[in-house]
């Protein structure tokens, strides 16, 4: 019989706190700002995208306490039991000084309005942490979370590649601390399950992956929350009500990865950080698409059961996971089914899960020697936007030329991620040529009725598919170098 805890425990900067009365919707920017009076911490788009509320939380991973920037408006306090949450003001260097990140803005004139500069400077600090000398590309990568709306990144880039010269993370305060806030960290997430309020205010905290089954079977109209970065949307937009809310993102057993010669497992709560260097040395044609998703602080956030399992229409990896034939296993209580992804979405806003049944994990084989496998992410903005469309091509083409095996996907040309099976047929059985290809391109009207909405219109969309198949196929043929470089240019 699991042990029912009222209250959930964290820490806040240098403060152990202890919360028995929280609402599910409750977010941990507002919290900062209304009830702590921490007003470094901004509000301002409330739905993640701007990064000026950037603040870091640390978790334990294995044996070490690991801090991830990640935007106050769309976490919820409910999420934050056993972290340690640092803001801006916990910042400092020796002596009353600067902290060298701040010190760093200061003398390169990174901060204009200065509104949106606390997000940054968090934002450089957890890279700062990891690595206090980075690459432009790495800093960049770093603030892809981040926006600013007055005259540009350059001086900011330049404090960013300046900070390591202004001092080392051995000597910061959190490096002190770490040791006390790891054994701190384990004291407060001591196996008990966190029950907090009844009805549509209940937040519950299972300890284990076991007690969530339980949980989730005995109230399978509850609402269950990850990583927020949809969810979060729903209370800071559309005011919704969201109780009652059983958060997960903290349980180890859902943030494992199982590896072997054929296939690689993710646990549904892997976050798409967590999932990076693994997708890199196993599926490198996806390491492009991943580093686009979203910003720094959503794919710290963010998981990859979360985006398959809310079954949205323009969800960036079910695309190329199904064109790889990925299977998903569900688990209802202690009952467990597996059913290939494409299966899972029914229609939009429908899938094939019963009541107080979750994903579990996603396995996607690894790419036979020989195939051709491809993603492209197509939106307005390069980085830090939603898909207009994200298509996945993978073909096996024979010693002869003839194309053995074709599996096409997208996402955003239909209520659910979708295969192009017109297409497919159209392909296989014949020669890998332009000539086939421009055969086939006319089935993606079969296989695709698009809607036009604020991303792109209908004949966009199909006309993107369309030449994106046609790209496929020339960078395939050796031609993918010179298309890039005209893309760039």
């Amino acid at each position: 019989m699991v042990e029912v805890a009222n209250a959930i425990r964290f820490l806040l900067n240098g403060e152990q706190i202890t919360l028995t009365d929280i609402a599910p919707d409750l977010t941990l920017l507002d919290w900062l700002r209304l009830e702590r009076r921490l007003r470094g911490s901004k509000e301002g788009c409330a739905e993640g995208d701007c990064g000026a509320c950037t603040v870091l939380v640390g978790r334990l991973f294995g044996d070490e306490v690991i801090y991830d920037s990640v935007t106050a408006c769309i976490r919820f306090v409910g999420s934050l039991h056993g972290t340690h949450v640092v803001t801006i003001e916990h910042l400092r260097g020796e002596n009353g000084a600067l902290h060298p990140v701040q010190q760093a803005m200061v003398d390169h004139h990174g901060s204009q309005c200065g509104f949106c500069t606390p997000g940054f400077v968090m934002s450089l600090y957890g890279l700062w942490m990891r690595n206090p000398s980075p690459t432009r590309p790495a800093i960049e990568k770093a603030l892809q979370g981040n926006l600013c709306r007055c005259t540009g990144y350059a001086p900011i880039i330049r404090a960013g590649e300046a900070m390591g010269t202004y001092g080392q993370p051995q000597g910061d305060v959190l490096w002190a601390e770490r040791i006390a806030v790891k054994d701190t960290i384990k004291a407060l997430t001591d196996g008990r399950r966190v029950v907090i309020g009844e009805g549509d205010r209940q937040v519950i905290i299972p300890p284990s992956l076991d007690d969530f089954a339980a949980v989730y079977e005995a109230n399978p109209n509850a609402r269950i929350v990850a990583g927020s970065t949809d969810v979060g949307l729903w209370v800071t937009k559309f005011m919704r009500n969201i109780g009652p809310v059983i958060f997960i993102g903290h349980l180890q057993e859902l943030k494992r990865i199982a590896e072997n010669a054929s296939e690689v497992r993710f646990y549904a709560g892997v976050s798409y950080s967590e999932a990076l260097p693994v997708i890199q040395a196993n599926f490198p044609q996806l390491g492009e698409l991943w580093n686009r998703i979203a910003g720094e602080q959503i794919r710290n956030m963010g998981t990859i059961g979360g985006n398959i399992a809310n079954g949205s229409p323009i969800g960036d990896t079910p695309p190329p996971f199904i064109a790889l034939g990925a299977k998903l296993s569900l688990r209802r209580g202690e009952h467990r089914r597996e059913i290939k992804l494409e299966d899972y979405f029914v229609a939009y806003g429908k899938q094939d899960r019963q009541p107080g049944e979750f994903v579990e994990s996603v396995t996607l084989p690894l790419v036979p020697a020989g195939e051709k496998f491809a993603t492209y992410k197509i939106s307005k903005r390069r980085e830090e936007d939603i898909s207009a469309l994200c298509g996945a091509f993978r073909v096996f083409v024979s010693d002869a030329g003839v194309v053995g095996m074709a599996r096409i996907a997208f996402g955003g040309m239909a209520a659910t991620p979708k295969r192009a099976k017109a297409v497919e047929a159209m392909l296989v059985g014949k020669p890998w040529t332009m000539e086939t290809v421009e055969e086939a391109v006319a089935a993606f009207a079969e296989d695709y009725q698009p809607i036009s909405d604020m991303r792109a219109s209908a004949d966009y969309r199909l006309l993107t598919a369309q030449n994106l198949l046609k790209r496929f196929f020339l960078e395939t043929s050796g031609q993918g170098e010179r298309l890039k470089r005209e893309v760039a240019r």
